[in-house]
C-alpha cells in the first residue's frame, strides 16, 4: 500500500492540523481510482490517487464539487486539496459516513437536486472539459443545446466507438439519429442547469444524519433532464425522489423520450470503457429512437 507522505503533509499545511499519528487504510474507489480513508487524531479525510497524467481529472472534479457546493443546494464532499505527490495525482475530500438511500432521503435528494437544477446559466458546457468515467468529456460553450448534444456528445462517443472498432449499424444509425435530432426538441427549449452529469446510484448515498450526498461529478451546463434520466438508466433511486423532483420543478411530457437519447450517451460510453457487451443495448436505444421519429 502507498505510504503518500507528500499527500499527508499537504493536508497538514492546507488545514493547519497534525496528522500524526495516522491510520492509512484502502477502501473501494469505483474501477478506476485507487482510495483511502486517512484517520488522524482529529478527523478523517477520503483520499483518491491515479497516474499522475490524470491530473487534469481530479481538477475538473474539485472544481466541479466546488461548483456544486457554492449553489448550497445538496451536500456535497468538501474539497480539502488535489495536485501531484508521491508519484501520484490526487484529490483530497472530507471523509463523510456514507449508507444506503431509504424513503425520505431519496424525496429529500429529489426535492435538491431540483434546487440544483433552478440555478441557470447563459450557455451550454462548462469552463474546462473534464471526464465521464475515464473517458474524455469536452465541454466547449455553446449557446445550441441540440448541437451541443450532436457535436460534443452523441457525435464524440460515436467517434470513439469507430476508434475502438464499433462500426457498422452502431455508426450508420446513430448518424441518422444525430442528423435527425432537432426532431426531439420541436416544443421543447431546455435552459441550461448545472448538472451533477454522472448521477447513477452508485454517486448518491446518505450521511450518518439521512442527509443526501452525491459527489464523484462530471459537471457541466446542460439540460436538467440529462440527470433525471441518469437517475432512470441502473436503478437505485424509487419512487419517493422522482415525486420529490417534481414536487419543486415540473418535467416536460416529452421527456419520456429524451430519456432513451440522454442516456445513449452513458451506454456508449460504456461500451466505449468496458466492451462489447453494451454493444446491443446502443443499438436498441438507437433503434427505438429512430423508430419515435417515424411515428
Amino acid at each position: 500500500m502507498a505510504q503518500l507522505t507528500e499527500i499527508i503533509q499537504e493536508i497538514e499545511r492546507v488545514t493547519g492540523l497534525n496528522c500524526q499519528p495516522h491510520q492509512l487504510s484502502s477502501v473501494g474507489g469505483g474501477c478506476i481510482n485507487t482510495a483511502y480513508q486517512l484517520k488522524t487524531p482529529d478527523t478523517q479525510f477520503f483520499i483518491k490517487v491515479n497516474s499522475p497524467k490524470l491530473s487534469d481529472m481530479f481538477v475538473a472534479e474539485a472544481q466541479g464539487l466546488q461548483e456544486m457546493a457554492e449553489l448550497n443546494a445538496v451536500r456535497v464532499p468538501k474539497v480539502i486539496c488535489y495536485g501531484t505527490a508521491d508519484g501520484h495525482s490526487y484529490l483530497v475530500l472530507e471523509y463523510i459516513p456514507l449508507g444506503s438511500m431509504r424513503g425520505a432521503a431519496n424525496a429529500k435528494l429529489g426535492e435538491q437536486l431540483a434546487l440544483l437544477h433552478q440555478h441557470p446559466q447563459a450557455y451550454f458546457g462548462w469552463h474546462m472539459d473534464n471526464t465521464i468515467g475515464s473517458t474524455p468529456q469536452i465541454n466547449d460553450r455553446s449557446a445550441n443545446w441540440v448541437e451541443f448534444w450532436q457535436q460534443q456528445r452523441l457525435g464524440k462517443q460515436l467517434e470513439f466507438a469507430a476508434t475502438n472498432g464499433f462500426r457498422g449499424s452502431l455508426q450508420k444509425n446513430g448518424e441518422r439519429l444525430i442528423e435527425q435530432l432537432p426532431a426531439f426538441f420541436t416544443d421543447y427549449q431546455p435552459q441550461a442547469s448545472l448538472l451533477h452529469g454522472d448521477l447513477w446510484g452508485g454517486n448518491a448515498a446518505a450521511d450518518e444524519h439521512g442527509n443526501p450526498v452525491i459527489f464523484d461529478p462530471a459537471c457541466y451546463y446542460g439540460d436538467a433532464e440529462t440527470d433525471l434520466a441518469m437517475t432512470e438508466l441502473f436503478g437505485g433511486f424509487g419512487s419517493d425522489f422522482h415525486a420529490g423532483y417534481r414536487s419543486i420543478r415540473a418535467v416536460d411530457s416529452g421527456y419520456r423520450t429524451r430519456k432513451t437519447l440522454y442516456n445513449l450517451y452513458h451506454i456508449i460510453n460504456h461500451l466505449n470503457l468496458f466492451g462489447g457487451g453494451y454493444l446491443g443495448q446502443a443499438d436498441a436505444m438507437i433503434s427505438q429512437l429512430l423508430a419515435e421519429l417515424r411515428s
